[in-house]
């Protein structure tokens, strides 16, 4: 069941992009290199693809929604296993899980439809 509107998870998107690139000095694992860079990069690549999404808050609206969406859940899965793949989770993973999980969970229940600015909703 697909609830969240394109212009709530835009703004989500921003922010979570913005916690997960704090996570590493807010959660204390910024002195461990693979799990700090992995926060950082998964962060900074969601803000850039969250910007180049056809939605609400895309800045160049090249992306559709619904690749921008299947980029959440692969990239939400990969963070999620991230520090087992990376071999980081003896000394940090919850953050990494907990932020991925996210992100697969938004990618599975938005809308696949924006708002345009005339206020009529069309499928992107």
């Amino acid at each position: 069941m697909r609830f969240i509107p394109t212009s709530v998870h835009g703004v989500i998107d921003y922010l979570w992009g913005l916690a997960l690139l704090a996570a590493p000095w807010l959660f204390g694992f910024a002195d461990v290199p693979a799990a700090k860079w992995t926060a950082v990069t998964f962060g900074l690549g969601a803000i850039l693809y969250s910007a180049l999404t056809a939605y609400e808050f895309g800045v160049l609206k090249i992306l559709p929604v619904s690749l921008h969406l299947i980029l959440d859940g692969i990239g939400g899965g990969a963070l999620a296993a991230s520090a087992f793949l990376f071999g980081f989770s003896d000394q940090v993973f919850w953050p990494h899980v907990l932020f991925g999980l996210f992100s697969v969970t938004a990618s599975l229940v938005t809308r696949m439809e924006t708002m345009l600015p005339t206020g009529h909703r069309e499928p992107v």
